[in-house]
């Protein structure tokens, strides 16, 4: 049964709207977790105190743990909630609000802190070593929320296996006979008499 565009474009714009607005608690989150960095002023620039220091990495690290749950958790929840037909428009939606949220995330998370980083390293003197903040470098991971939630559905789709949208769901013979998405069912005639009961 084709769902009208109307509807699918409501579920599309509430589902990308949802994940989106769950983008700043992701940040937050990623922003209590990362590791300290230390970072060394020098001429009124923040240079890494230790270019081994494996610090940024875990960072980076961190984030993508963080989004990639957030968007397999989404993914669920859409898949689980959402009816049978509704399926472009929610996959729509996880793709479009888990970039969006991926975003939100990384910006929120890099704004805890950043005022006084960036003072502390505009006014210290040379030498002066400051904490840095939750900073993205690996830019790549902003698609691990969208490509998570995506995957996610489509992993559910395979195990759970929701009836095809054509399909009213109605029982016994009928499902795998169906022409051209009327439900002609080729099976349902009484044996020993065509279809509109008159005998040979």
């Amino acid at each position: 049964m084709r769902r009208p565009t109307g509807r699918l474009l409501a579920i599309w714009a509430v589902t990308s709207a949802v994940v989106t607005l769950l983008g700043p608690l992701a940040g937050l989150l990623w922003a209590a977790v990362v590791p300290k960095v230390t970072y060394v002023v020098v001429q009124g620039e923040a240079l890494l105190a230790s270019p081994e220091d494996q610090g940024p990495i875990t960072v980076d690290a961190r984030f993508a743990l963080i989004v990639l749950v957030a968007g397999i958790g989404c993914g669920a929840v859409a898949y689980l909630a959402g009816g049978r037909g509704n399926d472009s428009a929610l996959l729509l939606g996880l793709a479009v609000g888990g970039a969006a949220g991926a975003v939100l995330a990384w910006k929120t998370g890099n704004l805890v802190g950043l005022g006084h980083f960036e003072d502390a390293v505009r006014h210290g003197r040379d030498g002066t070593t400051v904490t840095g903040v939750a900073d993205l470098r690996a830019k790549g991971v902003l698609v691990f929320w969208a490509l998570g939630a995506v995957a996610a559905y489509g992993l559910l789709e395979l195990v759970v296996r929701r009836l095809p949208a054509g399909d009213e769901g109605d029982a016994g013979a009928g499902e795998a006979d169906e022409v051209g998405g009327d439900e002609f069912d080729l099976e349902s005639a009484p044996a020993g008499r065509d279809v509109d009961g008159r005998e040979p």
